[in-house]
């Protein structure tokens, strides 16, 4: 028997949030402005109409200050099926039901991330439970989640 109280599995990186919105804030001042989440939106290829980007504003700035802090960021996060999708969807750039490491770089590229393909391979095995190579909605919702409650 033994006495090693690890979980069987891994959990995902619990800094996961905290990255998202670091890539969001590109000048690195600890929040995040109607311009920086414009720029975002666009590079994930979603046109969001300057109202569209001031509702969502409005939505997530819970301490009206005009900017968006870490912790209203992580309170806003995915947690409903249809917003997982969403987000999900984002990276599905083919819409087969998967992410792939390619379509992983292709996002994180836009965003300004500087990472390889080969890198990307490398976050997709950390989350890819069924060992197929892809992430499937399944598996980003159980990261997602688990990122959400650290």
């Amino acid at each position: 028997m033994s006495t090693n109280n690890q979980p069987p599995n891994p959990k995902p990186d619990t800094n996961h949030i905290g990255k998202v919105f670091a890539r969001f804030d590109s000048n690195s001042d600890g929040k995040i402005s109607a311009a920086e989440l414009s720029g975002v939106l666009e590079a994930l290829g979603s046109a969001a109409s300057p109202d569209e980007v001031d509702r969502m504003m409005q939505e997530i700035d819970t301490d009206r200050d005009g900017h968006i802090s870490l912790d209203e960021f992580a309170a806003f996060f995915p947690s409903n099926k249809s917003e997982l999708m969403e987000a999900f969807n984002l990276y599905d750039q083919d819409h087969d039901g998967k992410i792939s490491a390619t379509e992983l770089h292709q996002i994180l590229s836009r965003l300004g991330e500087r990472c390889s393909e080969l890198d990307c391979a490398g976050m997709i095995k950390s989350v890819d439970s069924d060992g197929d190579g892809f992430v499937n909605f399944d598996e980003f919702r159980k990261m997602m989640t688990a990122a959400k409650s650290n």
